[in-house]
C-alpha cells in the first residue's frame, strides 16, 4: 500500500475528493475577485494554475513540476515579498494576499500526499477570510455558500479516501454512484449548515466588523469628483453601471428629476479642469447639523427639498446635493467647503460610505434680481482665465452667439448650437491629442458630456461672461421595491454654471441626448431586482447592529398583533364547509388514501423484490463485478438461516461449506463457495451465474 494513501482510494473518490478542493478554492478566488481588490497579474495566473490543475484531475493533461523547482521558486518569493511590501503594493494585506495565491497556484500544480492536500485547504480558508475583510457586496454571501458547499464535500470524501487508503478490499458495491450520493449527502448537509447560519446571522449582531477594518486598506475611489478633473475620465466612469449613491425623499414624491451637484471646477489648463489650493474653509458641523446660510440670500425659491442620500465607499470625498442645500445634517466632525460651493469630508469618513440628509429648495434661476451683489474681483478673474487656445475656439464663440444681445442669450445660443450641431458618444479616444477642445469642436464633432461642458465654458469666458464646470450625477433611477433612487456611475454628468448679472449663477447643460441611454426594459428591471438585493445586503447584514435587531423585534410583534384568532362560529362554519366539499369528493379521497396505504404497507418490499430481479437479470447474463460476489453469498446465508443452518462468524466460507451435514444442501453450498471465490477474487464474470442457479435449487429443496 501506498504510503501517502492517494493511489490505494479507488479513482472516483479521489477524482471527487480533488475536483471539491478546486472548487473551494476556486471559490475562495472568485469571492476576492469579486471585492475589485485582486490586480489583474494575480488574478490571471491564479486563473490559469486552477485550469491547469482541472484539466490534470481530469486526465487530459499530466503536470509534474520537479519538487527542488518548485521549494526554489517559494523561497524566492519569500525573498521578494518585501519587495512587494514597501515598493509594489505598499501595503501589507495587499503583498499577503499576493503572496497566498502565489503559493497556493505553486502548491495546486505539485500537491499529491495529504499533506499538499492540508495546506490547500488552508490556504482556500486563508482567501475566505481576505474576501471577508475586503468584500461587502451581496456577491460574497453567494461565493461564501459555494465554498461551505464545496468544503462539506472535500472533508467528506477526504475521509473516505482516507479510511480506503487504510483498508483496499472493498466489501461492497456501488462506487459508480459515489459522486452521486456523497453529492446529495454534502448538498443536505450544507442547507442545513446554511439555514443555521443564517439565522443566527440575523439574530446576532455584527461586531468583529470594526476589527477587520483595522486591517483593510482603502478602497479604489472613482476619481472625476474631488478637486481635478482630466478630460475623459467622466467618460471613463459613465462605461459602469455600479451604483455610486441611493437616495431616499422624505417628501412622499418618490423619484426626484434633478441633477446631484459634486464639485464645480474653476481653473482650465487645456486638459484638466481644477482648483487651486488653499480655496477652502473648515466648517465644524455642531451635534450633526451645519446650516448654510448664505445658500438662501437674494434667492427665488422654487419647490423644497428634503432627502436622504447614502454615498458609497468608492466616491471621492465629495458630497453631492440637489438644488440649493440649506441645512445638511451628517455623522463627521467637520466639512471643508469650497469657493466654488462644494463640500467635501476627509477620505477616512468615506471608507464605509456615508450617510447624510440635506433640506434645501430648486432654485428658480430665470427669476430676475435674485443677486445683486458682484463676484469678487479675484473670483472674476478665475473664472475668466484661459490657457493657449486655437484661436478658432474664440472665432467660433463669436458665430455662434452673433445677434444675441445679454450674456443669458449668448450662453442659451452655445448651448443649442452644441446641443444640435454635435454627436454623443461613450466611445473614448483611441489615443491622446494635443488640443481635446479643438479636436472635438473641429474635427470628431461627437463626445461626452465633459467635451461639450468644458467647450461651452471655455466659449463662454472668450465672450467675458465668467463660467465654471460642474460634476455629478444625473436622476438615476426610483426603484420602487426599495422606495430609493438609484444613481449609476453611468449616471456620472458634466454641465456648466455661468455667472449672469441679476440672475447669479445659472445653470446651462449642453450635452445633447445619450441615443443608446436606458437600456432594455428587462436588462432595467433585473439590474433593479440586483439592486434591492444588494440593499437588503447593506441594510440588514453589513449594517446591521442592535438597532436593526430592535426594529426588527418591533417589526415581527407588530405583525403578531395584526393576527386575529377567528371565533368559535367561524370555526364551525369552516369545519361544515370542509366536511362537505370532503363528501362530494369522496371516491376520488378514498381512491387515494387507499393507495396511500397499499404502498405504505406493500410497496417497500415489492420495490425491494423488483430490485432484486433486475439485478438477478443483469448477473445471468455475465454483467458483474467482484463485489456482487459478496451480496450473493450473503443471500445463500439468509436462505441456509431459514433452513436451520447458521454459518459461525469464525469460520472462513470454506470452511462452513465442509461442516453442512445435509449431502444435496452440502453439494449446493460448495458449488456456490467455490463460484463464489472466482467472481470475488479471481474476477470470473461466468461464475455469477453459477451461483444464481445454486441459490435457485436451495430456494426448492
Amino acid at each position: 500500500m501506498n504510503p501517502s494513501g492517494v493511489t490505494a482510494a479507488p479513482r472516483v473518490v479521489n477524482r471527487f475528493f480533488e475536483f471539491s478542493l478546486l472548487g473551494m478554492l476556486a471559490a475562495g478566488y472568485c469571492a476576492v475577485l469579486g471585492s475589485g481588490f485582486l490586480d489583474w497579474p494575480t488574478a490571471a495566473l491564479t486563473f490559469l494554475g486552477l485550469c491547469a490543475r482541472a484539466l490534470a484531475v481530469a486526465g487530459v493533461v499530466s503536470i509534474e513540476p520537479p519538487p527542488r523547482v518548485a521549494g526554489a521558486l517559494a523561497i524566492v518569493y519569500l525573498g521578494f515579498f518585501p519587495v512587494d511590501y514597501y515598493y509594489l503594493s505598499g501595503t501589507f494585506l495587499s503583498a499577503t494576499v499576493h503572496m497566498v495565491f502565489f503559493l497556493a497556484v505553486l502548491k495546486l500544480l505539485t500537491a499529491k500526499t495529504p499533506r499538499d492536500f492540508g495546506y490547500l485547504k488552508a490556504i482556500a480558508g486563508l482567501e475566505l477570510i481576505a474576501a471577508a475583510i475586503l468584500s461587502e457586496g451581496l456577491s460574497f454571501l453567494a461565493y461564501l455558500a459555494i465554498f461551505v458547499l464545496f468544503a462539506i464535500a472535500t472533508f467528506a470524501s477526504g475521509e473516505v479516501r482516507r479510511a480506503a487508503g487504510a483498508q483496499v478490499v472493498v466489501s461492497r458495491g456501488g462506487l459508480k454512484a459515489f459522486p452521486r450520493r456523497l453529492g446529495v449527502v454534502s448538498a443536505c448537509l450544507f442547507g442545513g449548515i446554511l439555514f443555521m447560519t443564517v439565522c443566527l446571522f440575523f439574530v446576532l449582531p455584527r461586531t468583529a466588523r470594526a476589527a477587520f477594518e483595522r486591517f483593510a486598506p482603502a478602497r479604489y475611489r472613482l476619481t472625476g469628483f474631488s478637486n481635478t478633473v482630466t478630460l475623459g475620465e467622466i467618460g471613463r466612469i459613465k462605461q459602469s453601471t455600479t451604483p455610486v449613491m441611493h437616495v431616499r425623499s422624505y417628501q412622499g414624491e418618490g423619484f426626484l428629476p434633478v441633477k446631484w451637484r459634486g464639485a464645480a471646477l474653476a481653473e482650465f489648463d487645456g486638459k484638466r479642469w481644477f482648483n487651486p489650493p488653499g480655496q477652502e474653509q473648515v466648517v465644524q458641523v455642531d451635534e450633526g447639523q451645519v446650516v448654510v446660510r448664505s445658500a438662501t440670500e437674494g434667492a427665488s425659491r422654487g419647490p423644497n427639498l428634503i432627502y436622504q442620500v447614502h454615498l458609497e465607499p468608492l466616491i471621492a470625498d465629495t458630497l453631492f446635493f440637489a438644488g440649493t442645500v440649506e441645512t445638511i445634517k451628517i455623522d463627521v466632525r467637520y466639512l471643508r467647503y469650497s469657493r466654488g460651493g462644494s463640500f467635501h469630508v476627509a477620505p477616512r469618513y468615506g471608507n464605509r460610505g456615508l450617510n447624510y440628509s440635506a433640506y434645501g429648495f430648486l432654485p428658480n434661476e430665470w427669476a430676475l434680481g435674485r443677486y445683486t451683489a458682484q463676484l469678487p474681483l479675484g473670483a472674476l478673474h478665475e473664472l475668466l482665465s484661459l490657457p493657449a487656445l486655437d484661436p478658432r475656439i474664440p472665432e467660433l464663440a463669436r458665430q455662434l452667439t452673433a445677434g444675441a444681445q445679454t450674456p443669458a442669450q449668448k450662453a442659451r445660443a452655445l448651448e443649442g448650437h452644441l446641443r444640435q450641431d454635435y454627436g454623443y458618444t461613450l466611445d473614448l479616444l483611441a489615443k491622446p491629442v494635443a488640443d481635446p477642445l479643438a479636436y472635438f469642436l473641429f474635427e470628431r464633432k461627437k463626445g461626452h458630456c465633459e467635451y461639450f461642458a468644458s467647450s461651452m465654458a471655455v466659449m463662454l469666458r472668450t465672450l467675458g461672461i465668467p463660467s465654471r464646470v460642474v460634476t455629478g450625477f444625473q436622476s438615476g433611477v426610483y426603484n420602487s421595491m426599495t422606495g430609493w433612487q438609484v444613481i449609476r456611475a453611468s449616471d456620472a454628468h458634466s454641465w456648466v454654471e455661468a455667472w449672469i448679472e441679476g440672475r447669479g449663477w445659472t445653470t446651462f447643460d449642453p450635452t445633447p441626448f445619450d441615443p443608446s441611454g436606458g437600456g432594455s426594459n428587462l436588462l432595467s428591471r433585473l439590474s433593479l431586482l440586483s439592486d434591492t438585493a444588494s440593499q437588503f445586503w447593506n441594510d440588514w447584514v453589513m449594517s446591521y447592529d442592535q438597532g436593526h435587531q430592535v426594529a426588527l423585534a418591533s417589526r415581527m410583534h407588530l405583525a403578531a398583533q395584526r393576527l386575529r384568532f377567528p371565533d368559535f362560529d367561524e370555526v364551525a362554519a369552516g369545519f361544515k364547509s370542509a366536511v362537505e366539499d370532503s363528501l362530494r369528493y369522496l371516491p376520488v379521497l378514498g381512491t387515494a388514501v387507499a393507495t396511500v396505504v397499499l404502498w405504505l404497507l406493500f410497496g417497500p418490499a415489492a420495490w425491494k423484490r423488483w430490485k432484486q430481479r433486475v439485478h438477478a437479470r443483469k448477473l445471468q447474463r455475465g454483467v458483474s463485478d467482484p463485489s456482487d460476489a459478496t451480496i450473493l453469498y450473503q443471500q445463500m446465508l439468509e436462505l441456509l438461516a431459514k433452513r436451520g443452518i447458521q454459518k459461525p462468524a469464525w469460520f472462513t466460507p470454506v470452511e462452513f461449506a465442509r461442516v453442512v451435514k445435509a449431502p444435496q444442501m452440502a453439494l449446493l453450498v460448495d458449488e456456490a463457495t467455490t463460484a463464489y471465490n472466482e467472481l470475488r477474487y479471481g474476477g470470473r464474470r461466468d461464475a455469477a451465474p453459477r451461483i444464481m442457479r445454486a441459490l435457485e435449487q436451495i430456494r426448492q429443496l
